[in-house]
């Protein structure tokens, strides 16, 4: 059957097809040489090319039919800091985090006046009253033009519409001048401040009054695949045990929608109700949409990869994505689709020791920043704080006096090298001076991955970065039991799928990145670019080119 969700919401938002849609017409030639006049974009939170090679020969609706198009089965997020907001920064703007400026979810900046010191990726910390965990989103710090922002650039009459699960993926992905922008906040969709003075559409007040019903009943046991049973195995992790769940839920419990199949529901509903209202794709001009489908991510955090509940949410999204497309179908709509994710991930630390990893481990909290500062500190005679850290990103404090700073930093280095579990640690000098890779991703050096990371603004003074299979959580806590941000190949590597009616599909098992979607879509809509960190990937199998000469 259809999704549950899929089919309540879809039916909820876009019940009607547009007046006068007419069936594509089908192509003869091996790829469609007409411009689209609708592409999607589809990034799922969290969709590590493992998890594509796990699933891809149970998928039956979407996610196969994508299959039959053009398949890059092993793309590369090739930066070393692969977490939400850089990994979406690369999709639709051909640039890496080191151009794009978005270099992790959240970094330091000491001049922001505030204790924490912490700014997020979609944070306007200009706002009044805006803090790391209560802020304004914003497309501040997003120094690149998206796909978006070019097409509209090219041609006014492109209309450009972000829905997502998350303000980051919506942000990243759609860029700085979308027409629409809709993202989840707890318990309904809302939009940037900025842009939140014209009239909310009927499409999104329809949609959270849908949602907001679903969530409001309790949810019963989602069905579970019999090549899942398997998989329904307990594990406990901390103080609680998962594994078997089928995302049973009272009704009011915002945090397990969140994390369930329910969440990308709401956002591919929204996103249909979006192309039925504004009419996209029916204009003279080529539109875009770009749907952040985040719930991937939150099953990933909240219950790990390998367990009944991703099995589900891997068929669950399948027939969700497979329920969107077949209404595009009916409306007539001529559109292209690319589908990837914003990075990979790794299986909780207790479910890998059970399953012949038993090297697996936390990270230990004596890595933290704070502590290895107040050592060093103690050692040098310099009064705290020393060190502050975010993520793998680590800061001298300004309060070291600049005559000492060399001093601490190269204290710091020595430090972190002499942990059992950390694989490297760069001065952000060494960082500046390596030259951009040209190599294939998969060949680059953990200094290499760090510069595609690493900008001169908001890095921290030394990247530190922790051995294969030590995961950066120190307790697993609810909804946190399993992450990502590795320079590592199992966060890194990503299915890229590219599919449009009359496609002929092939598959190519070579690396290629997330910043080549962005030419390369550019390419099939006959959008000038250059200068991007990404090239045009052809997508016709035969002697025809797809890309630009």
């Amino acid at each position: 059957m259809k999704a549950l969700f899929a089919a309540v919401l879809l039916a909820s938002v876009a019940a009607v097809a547009p007046a006068g849609a007419q069936q594509a017409p089908a192509p003869s030639a091996p790829v469609p040489t007409a411009k689209p006049k609708l592409i999607v974009a589809i990034s799922v939170d969290q969709f590590s090319a493992d998890l594509f090679a796990q699933y891809r020969t149970r998928y039956t609706d979407g996610l196969a039919r994508l299959q039959q198009g053009v398949v890059f089965p092993s793309g590369y997020q090739s930066h070393a800091a692969t977490e939400t907001c850089p990994g979406h920064s690369t999709i639709l703007t051909g640039m890496r985090p080191a151009h794009t400026g978005i270099i992790a979810n959240s970094w330091l900046d000491q001049r922001v006046g505030r204790p924490d010191k912490t700014v997020y990726c979609a944070e306007d910390e200009r706002a009044p009253g805006s803090d790391h965990d209560k802020y304004a989103p914003s497309d501040l710090h997003l120094r690149v033009a998206t796909l978006g922002d070019m097409m509209k650039r090219t041609d006014p009459a492109t209309r450009v519409v972000a829905v997502a699960g998350k303000d980051r993926a919506a942000i990243m992905m759609g860029g700085h001048n979308t027409d629409q922008m809709w993202f989840w906040a707890t318990d309904r969709f809302i939009t940037l401040p900025s842009r939140s003075t014209a009239p909310v559409p009927a499409v999104v007040t329809r949609a959270n009054g849908a949602v907001g019903k679903l969530l409001a009943a309790p949810q019963a046991a989602l069905p579970l695949p019999g090549y899942c049973k398997p998989l329904a195995q307990p594990i406990t992790v901390g103080t609680q045990t998962i594994g078997t769940g089928q995302f049973q839920r009272a009704g009011g419990d915002v945090k397990s929608f969140r994390a369930s199949p329910a969440l990308d529901g709401a956002v591919f509903a929204l996103a249909a109700g979006m192309i039925q209202d504004m009419k996209l794709g029916q204009g003279k001009a080529t539109d875009l949409i770009a749907i952040g489908a985040s719930a991937t991510d939150y099953v990933g955090h909240a219950l790990g990869t390998q367990g009944s509940e991703m099995c589900i949410q891997m068929a669950q999204l399948d027939q969700t994505i497979g329920a969107f497309l077949a209404r595009l179908d009916e409306w007539g709509v001529d559109y292209e689709v690319m589908l990837t994710a914003d990075h990979g991930a790794h299986d909780m630390t207790e479910r890998q020791q059970q399953r012949a990893m038993p090297m697996e481990e936390h990270a230990s909290p004596t890595n933290a920043a704070k502590l290895v500062g107040a050592a060093i500190g103690q050692s040098l005679g310099i009064a705290g704080p020393v060190l502050l850290g975010s993520e793998s990103d680590i800061y001298v404090a300004d309060s070291v006096p600049k005559a000492r700073r060399a001093q601490v930093l190269a204290e710091a280095k020595r430090r972190y090298l002499a942990m059992p579990q950390v694989a490297a640690a760069f001065s952000r000098e060494e960082i500046a001076a390596t030259p951009f890779a040209r190599t294939p991703p998969e060949a680059w050096t953990l200094l290499e991955r760090a510069r595609a990371s690493y900008d001169a603004e908001r890095s921290g003074d030394l990247m530190v970065m922790l051995r294969p299979r030590v995961t950066t959580i120190v307790n697993p806590a609810p909804f946190y039991v399993e992450t990502h941000g590795s320079p590592w190949d199992y966060d890194r590597r990503v299915p890229i799928l590219f599919w449009r009616k009359g496609m002929a599909g092939f598959e190519q098992p070579l690396s290629v990145e997330t910043v080549d979607i962005a030419p390369t879509l550019a390419a099939t809509i006959g959008l000038p670019v250059s200068g991007l960190d990404g090239r045009c990937l052809d997508l016709d199998a035969s002697a025809a080119d797809t890309c630009p000469k």
